[in-house]
């Protein structure tokens, strides 16, 4: 189970994070792929990379994450739904 809600249009990933979803569902994890991850709704959450500090997300903040790299979200009281695009940057492997 995953803390959020997730539809997929023409490639693009949608995320909604609910506003009270615990922290501890919150987990730092690593992704397969690069990612491009659009921030469209967002008041009171934060990004993280490992061995760096938090840094607030905001509407139209666009981050780049490469595969591999462990990374997380952090939700403040007081926070609105969080609401990402994400964009996968898969690498065509030859045979």
């Amino acid at each position: 189970m995953f803390p959020f809600q997730e539809n997929i249009s023409n490639g693009v990933l949608s995320r909604t994070f609910d506003r009270d979803v615990p922290a501890t569902e919150l987990v730092w994890h690593r992704d397969e792929n690069d990612r491009i991850v659009k921030v469209i709704e967002s008041t009171g959450w934060y990004f993280q990379f490992d061995d760096e500090l938090p840094f607030s997300l905001r509407p139209g903040d666009v981050l780049n994450i490469p595969k591999e790299k462990w990374h997380r979200v952090i939700r403040k009281e007081n926070s609105s739904k969080l609401i990402v695009e994400i964009v996968e940057m898969k690498v065509a492997q030859h045979v």
